[in-house]
């Protein structure tokens, strides 16, 4: 797995791609870049603040960070914003205030992109998005210009969802479902952009691969276990007659979190077919040894994530090496006999 560093601001090791956004001449390039030109000569000082850092997947990145903190001679401070918007833009301001000399951060609502890069600006803070994009004037990301997202380091939403829609496929087709008894839910936090890239991919995969219109429900969630299981579970009491459920989501927890409710609707594994994104919390089913509706899971490792960020502002504060529009890190499909074997961690 990745442990070496980003050459030059356009080359990756170790399996990742990089895609380089264009230069642009306007202003709206030099604001998403956020933060002085100026070379540190000084011991770097970094903040990393994350929504929800008590998840198992940026517990993961929190960790790969400080190790690459460590290796460089970083100060790194990590900071879990929950899915407070308002401390978002507090911590921005503090890590300003603390002289810190970048900040990576990964957003719990765009809606406060602007103020997060007005906020780096104005103090001088260089600026880096980890997973979730930022446009720079608020649009949603999704429909933002190229050239106003903050630099991101993460993964390809449309790979991610790609390889969950075609895998889905592959276990409906083994299943041998009719497409009448057979409905799909894609469950997500629907304003969460890289979400929607996902679940769109997933989709549009699962049809190619299938050439099946196999009824689709879209679910609104807030990317938690708990809201997910209390989401889908209203929308199988309301679609009692759908013999076989395929689930997807943007990441486990909405996977779970639909299984769960599917089970406890009366749905056996044979007539669940659910595949995650992250492989946390997918493995502690596959770790139980009972039989689970949660068939597989796409392997995403924020520790590699986390450690890319680190280095990439490192490379830009110490080194002047512009940061990449995007970096994104490789994933892998896993089951429940390979999950072990590709190194996935379950959440506590």
């Amino acid at each position: 797995m990745f442990r070496s560093r980003i050459h030059s601001g356009v080359a990756l090791t170790a399996g990742f791609a990089l895609v380089v956004g264009l230069a642009a001449c306007s202003s709206g390039k030099e604001d998403a870049k956020a933060g002085a030109d100026t070379k540190v000569t000084g011991k770097i000082s970094i903040s990393y603040l994350q929504k929800q850092g008590d998840q198992e997947y940026f517990v993961g990145e929190a960790a790969g960070a400080q190790a690459k903190a460590k290796e460089l001679g970083i100060d790194l401070k990590v900071v879990n914003l929950g899915n407070d918007a308002n401390k978002t833009v507090s911590e921005v301001n503090a890590a300003v205030a603390q002289k810190a000399n970048g900040v990576i951060i990964v957003v719990p609502d765009p809606a406060v992109g602007p103020q997060v890069v007005q906020a780096a600006k104005t103090g001088g803070v260089a600026l880096l998005a980890s997973d979730d994009q930022i446009c720079v004037d608020g649009t949603d990301p999704s429909k933002c210009a190229k050239d106003k997202l903050v630099p991101r380091i993460g993964f390809s939403g449309t790979q991610m969802g790609g390889e969950v829609g075609k895998r889905a496929a592959a276990e409906f087709t083994k299943a041998g479902w009719a497409e009448a008894d057979t409905a799909i839910i894609s469950a997500w936090k629907q304003d969460v952009t890289v979400c929607t890239d996902r679940v769109t991919a997933a989709k549009d995969a699962f049809k190619t691969a299938t050439g099946k219109t196999v009824k689709n429900i879209d679910v609104g969630t807030e990317n938690t276990p708990t809201s997910a299981q209390d989401k889908v579970a209203a929308t199988v009491t309301a679609n009692r007659a759908v013999k076989h459920w395929i689930v997807w989501g943007c990441n486990d927890e909405n996977v779970s979190g639909g299984v769960t409710a599917l089970q406890n609707g009366g749905y056996t594994a044979d007539n669940v077919i659910g595949v995650g994104l992250g492989a946390y919390l997918a493995c502690k089913d596959w770790g139980s040894g009972k039989p689970t509706g949660m068939k597989a899971a796409l392997f995403i490792n924020g520790y590699e994530v986390g450690a890319l960020a680190v280095q990439t502002m490192f490379d830009k504060l110490k080194n002047g090496v512009a940061m990449p529009a995007e970096a994104f890190a490789p994933t892998k499909m896993v089951d429940a006999a390979t999950w072990k074997e590709a190194g996935v961690k379950c959440s506590a």
